[in-house]
């Protein structure tokens, strides 16, 4: 599932390493939290942590699972039932390569000149405002 960090035409800003199913917003926070807890986390506190519905976790464990990026525990802690989620190797290795190509999208664009011009951009001749 990993990609390359360049697109398959080369392109300089394509960053393919930025998986759309790791790149979500909710799914990014969940792999965050995560990662940091090799033993894994409960879902109800995932979902606290998260601030997400228990359908909306559900669903985002459901295509982390699917691509094999988490695996998903049942259990009870006593009477009371529990859910487990954790990272798995190949999950783990595959968000530290996507964190690898997030860096490089924010080296890439703090390459600039030193001095920003804060002058007004002047469009070359017969350009206009679309």
């Amino acid at each position: 599932m990993a990609r390359s960090s360049k697109g398959q035409d080369g392109g300089q800003y394509s960053y393919e390493g930025l998986d759309r199913v790791l790149h979500e917003k909710a799914r990014l926070g969940i792999l965050t939290a995560l990662v940091t807890q090799p033993k894994g986390v409960y879902f109800t506190d995932l979902k606290s942590q998260c601030a997400l519905t228990d359908g909306n976790l559900s669903r985002h464990l459901q295509v982390l699972h699917e691509a094999g990026i988490v695996e998903i525990w049942k259990g009870y802690e006593g009477k009371k039932p529990q859910t487990l989620i954790r990272m798995t190797d190949e999950g783990r290795r595959e968000f530290v390569q996507y964190l690898a190509e997030l860096q490089r999208v924010i080296e890439d664009a703090r390459e600039r000149p030193q001095r920003a011009s804060t002058k007004r951009f002047d469009a070359p001749p017969g350009f206009m405002p679309a």
